[in-house]
């Protein structure tokens, strides 16, 4: 996103903690209310394109909004959507994504609320880690003549009483509304926002052979000096790297493995 957009959804992000941080509200029922509103801003794309014109005065886009969802969804829900589409966005699509976004945060908050956030980005990774290496699953999760009812049973048969339950819903709605995003992007997407729920960066370690607890440790004091906050540590075991580690933090690869130094010398032979 930028500009306008990026300014509308970070004052989204202020509301909505504000409102959670109130533990009388239930952050999952407003997660699913707001994926509602995700849904229907995706279906109706006249309706957005009024909701973002600029040329309407922000009121009278925020009473349209009420009036529409009012009876439909939570006064949370109505209060957090009206306020989005008070603000001046670069382009529609930029609120769909937004009012998305505030649903998965929202469920990531209930899950904090429960003391199950660790669980539920290991899970997510996890999940990755298995659709990447099993195209047959993966063909029947992004199948576009599967209907919603069939992929969604078959991740309940892969994920009910086997994952928190936060990590079953954002998983059946990415993979249900994927609104033109590959799977792993998504889940890419959810896991970062799950790790900037605790202020902290994800590192996707990969090693010939499982770390110790204590190699865990100074890796991930070492990343947090490095980066100036915490990190969490996604591991994953791949014997082809034969020794070392590679890790992969955003788009920045800090790659310290055998296999990547037989590269390198390799290279400069040929060379």
């Amino acid at each position: 996103m930028n500009g306008a957009s990026r300014e509308a959804l970070a004052a989204a992000r202020e509301r909505l903690d504000a409102l959670t941080d109130n533990t009388s509200v239930d952050a999952a029922a407003l997660a699913d209310d707001l994926a509602s509103v995700t849904a229907l801003l995706h279906r109706e794309v006249s309706l957005r394109r009024v909701l973002t014109d600029p040329a309407q005065s922000g009121e009278s886009k925020a009473e349209l909004a009420a009036r529409l969802l009012s009876g439909q969804v939570s006064g949370e829900a109505v209060d957090l959507v009206s306020g989005l589409v008070r603000s001046r966005w670069s382009q529609s699509r930029d609120l769909v994504d937004s009012v998305e976004e505030l649903a998965n945060t929202a469920d990531l908050t209930a899950a904090q609320r429960a003391g199950g956030l660790d669980d539920v980005e290991d899970e997510l990774f996890r999940f990755g880690r298995i659709v990447g290496s099993d195209q047959e699953l993966r063909a029947a999760l992004t199948s576009r003549t599967a209907t919603t009812a069939a992929k969604s049973e078959l991740l309940r048969s892969l994920l009910g009483g086997k994952a928190q339950p936060v990590t079953e819903r954002i998983i059946v709605r990415l993979v249900t509304q994927p609104r033109g995003r590959s799977l792993e992007a998504g889940i890419e997407s959810l896991s970062k926002l799950a790790a900037e729920r605790r202020d902290r960066a994800v590192a996707v370690v990969t090693s010939a052979v499982p770390l110790s607890d204590r190699q865990k440790r100074r890796l991930g004091a070492a990343l947090a000096k490095l980066y100036g906050r915490e990190m969490h540590l996604n591991l994953d075991v791949d014997p082809a790297v034969l020794g070392g580690i590679s890790v992969r933090v955003g788009d920045e690869i800090i790659n310290g493995t055998v296999a990547e130094r037989l590269e390198e010398a390799t290279r400069r032979m040929a060379g």
